[in-house]
């Protein structure tokens, strides 16, 4: 791929040789502490930038050298610096979106999400939705009272907005709980049937606890996308760009520079493309393509497309859903849930049609990624993938999440040239339920197993999934080198932990690599883009406990301070 950020051999020469490159620098940073992520020059004290790339890397005498009377210099005064940190696989617009609605990460009872809604529907005008998204019943410290599988019943829900329809995404995002307006808006009730690859999920007697999974979620988003499809285009048009404004904002403040988003459809990606031309995106975005229906094969046909908008948008990959989620049952296993031995989960979408995805990817010269967490979930990828490529694939084809698998599978990923794209947060976060669905014996053999994939030689990607999990990197890379809890320390399965150098490959390097775009993008090496991360804490040698204590500095994109502190 070529565009504004790529490598420049003539420049990698001069400064592989010690010679000064021609011109002067724009940008330097100096007197930091810098992880490089390049072999060749792992640790150095300052960096040149020339306009939006990476001209020269040394010792802060060997680079203040390239100054020149324009030249901007920035004293890191011993601060920690690194290649841009690339969000690995999130969600870019619902993050955005889920900025402006009720955010129930954190809530810890059905109890509090009913009174946010209650104050939500006070301020609502007559029909509209409210929105929410975050809740997770394995997390809740009370009661919420009658349970199924612990789902609450929408009771609670309904009377806190008797009047307003409600839908609330749990955290895993495959699954949904509604109130009683928007179930009668559906044209839902006992005699519903459950829909291929989803549950409406009953209580005693047929009666509708409001809670809707996998595929069963359209029947309520269908009366929800009518009612916000009511909107002009222009409207939609702002809404969207609000919501990847604010996305923005929060990654920057993170020290992102890249976001590889998982799923966005077509139009979506026409909205990004305008955003890139016009030059108003601040942060690069990689993009899938959410997995579109038979008769959507022929678009296909125009991409993938590189490097546009200056090299701040690329959409190079199809994003398609095997299986759902573990914490909501979803995860389609070899053997029965632990807790529920009646269900193996959910194949949310027909393997023929994943096949059929698989082989317009292969036709049109773009990279599959899979939504797969249940060990079942990733033996039928992998010999789908197999199948499709035979061995050792040089197309860079891609498992997303890979959270359970069965330990004859694991050598797999590298003989095939599969990639897994796995979450360091989910392991933590998952944590107090994961032993309780899988049992002991499967959890410890391959939950989250990222140590035994990469002694494997697997190559591995990371992220936060985000907005299922907040778009931080420092909790997930903290997950990623202690596999503890950050809230009650609680430890899964220490040694899969990563070292800290894999953790920060993890989140720059390696995920480059995920997306085809190592030479542009992932370390610090002269001729790649200039996008950087300062931190005040050293990521290499501090605590492990104070990393989640570091704060970012500086971001910078491109060669521009787009955030600092």
């Amino acid at each position: 791929m070529k565009h504004a950020c790529s490598l420049l051999a003539g420049l990698l020469i001069l400064a592989a040789c010690g010679q000064k490159p021609a011109g002067s620098a724009t940008l330097i940073l100096f007197n930091g502490h810098f992880f490089t992520a390049d072999s060749l020059m792992p640790r150095v004290s300052a960096v040149a930038i020339r306009g939006d790339q990476i001209m020269a890397l040394g010792s802060d005498d060997e680079i203040k050298k390239l100054a020149g009377d324009s030249t901007q210099m920035l004293d890191l005064q011993g601060a920690f610096a690194m290649p841009g940190l690339i969000e690995g696989h999130g969600h870019f617009s619902a993050l955005g979106r889920s900025l402006q609605n009720l955010n129930l990460l954190n809530t810890s009872s059905w109890q509090e999400i009913a009174e946010k809604v209650a104050e939500k529907a006070g301020q609502a005008a007559p029909g509209d939705w409210i929105e929410g998204r975050g809740w997770h019943q394995e997390k809740w410290t009370q009661s919420p009272g009658p349970t199924v599988n612990g789902y609450p019943y929408h009771d609670l829900l309904s009377d806190a907005s008797p009047d307003n329809p409600v839908v609330l995404y749990h955290a895993s995002g495959h699954g949904l709980i509604a109130n009683a307006k928007a179930i009668e808006l559906a044209g839902v009730s006992r005699e519903t049937s459950d829909p291929p690859g989803g549950r409406i999920v009953r209580g005693a007697g047929g009666n509708l606890t409001g809670v809707f999974e996998e595929n069963a979620m359209e029947l309520i988003e269908r009366p929800f996308s009518a009612w916000k499809n009511r909107r002009s285009e222009a409207e939609k048009q702002a809404a969207f760009d609000k919501s990847v404004e604010l996305a923005t904002a929060e990654c920057l403040s993170k020290g992102i520079t890249s976001f590889q988003d998982a799923g966005s459809d077509f139009w979506e990606i026409d909205q990004y493309r305008r955003l890139a031309e016009a030059g108003r995106l601040s942060l690069r975005l990689w993009v899938m393509i959410a997995q579109p229906a038979a008769e959507d094969y022929p678009k296909l046909a125009a991409y993938p497309k590189t490097g546009l908008g200056k090299g701040y948008l690329t959409v190079r990959a199809v994003k398609a859903y095997l299986d759902g989620a573990l914490g909501s049952y979803g995860a389609w296993l070899l053997e029965p849930y632990e807790d529920k031995p009646d269900s193996y989960g959910q194949n949310t979408t027909p393997l023929e049609r994943i096949a059929a995805t698989a082989a317009a990817c292969k036709q049109y010269g773009l990279q599959c990624c899979v939504h797969a967490i249940g060990d079942r979930g990733n033996r039928e990828m992998l010999d789908l993938f197999e199948a499709t490529n035979g061995k050792a694939s040089p197309l860079r084809w891609r498992i997303e999440h890979a959270q359970h698998i069965d330990p004859q599978d694991i050598p797999r990923f590298k003989g095939l040239g599969v990639i897994a794209s796995m979450q360091a947060i989910h392991c933590t976060s998952d944590a107090p339920f994961v032993v309780k669905r899988l049992g002991a014996t499967r959890a410890r053999q391959g939950a989250y197993a990222w140590r035994s994939l990469l002694d494997s030689g697997a190559r591995l990607a990371n992220g936060t999934d985000a907005p299922v999990e907040d778009v931080d990197p420092l909790p997930c890379i903290y997950a990623a080198v202690t596999r503890k809890r950050a809230d009650t320390g609680l430890e899964f399965f220490p040694e899969q932990k990563m070292t800290r150098e894999e953790a920060l490959y993890s989140y720059t390097l390696w995920n480059a690599y995920a997306a085809f775009e190592e030479d542009e993008k992932g370390s610090l090496t002269p001729g790649k883009c200039a996008d950087i991360t300062v931190l005040s804490k050293n990521l290499l040698t501090c605590p492990a406990e104070e990393i989640l204590q570091a704060q970012v500095l500086k971001t910078i994109v491109g060669g521009k301070v787009r955030y600092e502190r």
